[in-house]
């Protein structure tokens, strides 16, 4: 049998779905039903995704988004470990603690590179289509197994904490892969033809240098708001990339894709929109949520800046 993109969306369902309902049971969660329907309809769409049609996953997404932005996202009161606890546990474990987080990397690469010669009876172990994702799940469930036997805990154990970490992370949980549809919607909404019109409209886009700063402060801006570098690429590479630089300056594609996702990247360094980025390490870490962004911003201008001119002299060589 093949593992396959599909299996890994099952995975997500179910731990979504073990989630919901011990949201649904926590007496401490203010607004349990509403959380719980969240992480319901969320886990629906992973594992039924695939026969439900598009119109009614769209409805879905719209709900979740209700539900969210009226504030029905909440967690309960978990009973953490007192600090001599986690000490025991650190003096208990020392480094062997890396293991499981080391094997999730580790792992994915050997099953990334590794795939085409995962084969029986001319069946692929993995799917070819989604090699490095499904062996990012394969390595995930085999961190899982490692983390158990090094901590002597259950899986059960680890559904609990799955769970805490999902209620402290909330509806931000949900951002990336909603802003990567919005992305898709707004390619297919024709948004990059519309900025193609404003900016040669408005910006005198014959100047072979501002068309190039255009691009990529405009990368930076587009995925500040949509948090998401490859949402904001084809809106920005559609309506100024390949327009402009590639047809109109002759400019070489492959050195504009690349210094325009590296661009897209400085605006995810700026935008709580990037919730895996820049909200989970706050969460985890239990510190001020916008602390992470404020440490990056100035990193990130002086990058995109640095890219404005790195463009312009190595795309039109």
């Amino acid at each position: 049998m093949t593992l396959t993109i599909q299996h890994l969306y099952y995975l997500i369902g179910f731990i979504l779905a073990v989630t919901a309902l011990l949201t649904v049971r926590d007496a401490t969660n203010p607004r349990r039903f509403s959380s719980a329907a969240f992480w319901a309809i969320y886990a629906v769409v992973f594992l039924a995704g695939d026969v439900i049609p598009p119109m009614w996953i769209g409805l879905m997404a719209v709900i979740m988004a209700v539900i969210a932005g009226f504030g029905g996202v909440a967690g309960g009161k978990h009973q953490p470990r007192t600090d001599a606890q986690y000490l025991e546990s650190a003096k208990r474990l020392g480094n062997k603690l890396f293991v499981p987080a080391l094997a999730i990397p580790l792992i994915t690469m050997i099953g990334t590179l590794s795939a085409k010669h995962l084969v029986i009876g001319g069946t692929p172990l993995l799917d070819p289509k989604n090699t490095t994702l499904v062996s990012l799940g394969v390595g995930c469930v085999i961190a899982l197994i490692l983390a158990c036997w090094l901590t002597r805990e259950s899986p059960v154990q680890g559904m609990r904490e799955s769970w805490r970490l999902t209620d402290a992370l909330g509806w931000a949980l949900v951002l990336p892969q909603m802003l990567g549809m919005l992305g898709l919607v707004f390619s297919d909404a024709g948004v990059g033809k519309a900025v193609a019109y404003v900016t040669t409209t408005y910006i005198n886009m014959d100047i072979k240098f501002i068309a190039v700063a255009v691009y990529v402060i405009g990368m930076a801006l587009f995925t500040v708001i949509m948090g998401n570098g490859f949402a904001a690429f084809p809106v920005m590479t559609g309506g100024v990339g390949v327009p402009v630089l590639v047809h109109h300056f002759g400019g070489d594609p492959a050195v504009m894709a690349a210094v325009g996702m590296l661009s897209g990247y400085c605006g995810t360094l700026m935008t709580p929109m990037a919730a895996n980025f820049n909200l989970v390490p706050a969460a985890l870490l239990e510190i001020d949520k916008n602390a992470v962004i404020k440490a990056q911003i100035p990193t990130a201008l002086l990058l995109l800046v640095a890219n404005v001119f790195i463009l312009y002299f190595l795309m039109f060589r």
